[in-house]
């Protein structure tokens, strides 16, 4: 209760500030508008339907975008741990391409996928897979030998190992790259969707600024920070999770 508490004064003085603001510098809508014209902008959005279809065209794609993440950099992360040959080829190139900003791909993604949610999905795809790829090594590598010699002597098969001793063991370093990957994703794609999509969240701000609707632009602004706190607090969920929370405890 003092958390929240605390938690609802810091916005009170947060729109308190803004208000004041906006009455002494006396400034016009299009330039920084008041708290009371984004709640209005807001509803509009939302009465209209707009909003909520910006929503669920914005999750879509982070959500095709963050599993194919997912699926493919968690057994390659895993298998680069594991076969030291397979990382001395790979590992290069994944350092290599992992610095690379998701939205300096996005010229090429528009030449390859063309306007629409495949190139959004893409960037998506681009900005979750080399960091679970380093994170899901991380995990694996710092498993206790001690585990996989005790799978040796049961006679565990390569899939039973991988199952019942190397998943288990790195999945608080996994599930600590998919928080950290899923709010890189919810950033990207707002980008993404200002460029390459004609639809979501990131596409109510670019459409709302160039017509200078800023009420409409703070208010989507106020929706996408939301949303983030929700995937943020379902992240944190599964990381109290008993197959998770052990590593924590250990330490």
């Amino acid at each position: 209760m003092k958390r929240r508490l605390y938690s609802c004064l810091a916005i009170g003085l947060l729109l308190a500030v803004w208000q004041l603001s906006v009455v002494l510098f006396k400034l016009p809508d299009y330039a920084l508008p008041s708290p009371c014209a984004v709640a209005r902008g807001l509803f509009e959005l939302a009465s209209s339907g707009t909003l909520l279809k910006a929503v669920v065209a914005s999750l879509f794609r982070v959500t095709w975008g963050y599993y194919l993440a997912a699926a493919a950099a968690i057994p390659l992360g895993m298998l680069m741990a594991l076969s030291r040959p397979f990382a001395q080829a790979l590992n290069p190139l994944i350092q290599f391409l992992r610095p690379i900003s998701p939205l300096a791909w996005i010229p090429l993604s528009l030449i390859w996928f063309g306007i629409g949610d495949r190139p959004a999905i893409f960037l998506i795809f681009l900005s979750c897979f080399f960091p679970m790829v380093v994170f899901t090594m991380s995990g694996v590598m710092s498993i206790r030998p001690t585990f996989l010699r005790v799978a040796d002597n049961f006679a565990l098969t390569r899939f039973e190992k991988y199952l019942k001793i190397i998943l288990p063991a790195a999945l608080p370093e996994i599930v600590t790259g998919l928080r950290i990957t899923l709010g890189t994703a919810w950033l990207v794609i707002v980008a993404a969707e200002m460029i390459a999509v004609k639809s979501g969240l990131g596409y109510i701000i670019i459409d709302a600024r160039n017509s200078l609707r800023m009420d409409y632009v703070v208010a989507a602004m106020i929706v996408i920070g939301a949303i983030g706190i929700g995937l943020d607090t379902l992240m944190r969920r599964l990381e109290r999770l008993p197959q998770v929370v052990w590593k924590q405890r250990e330490r």
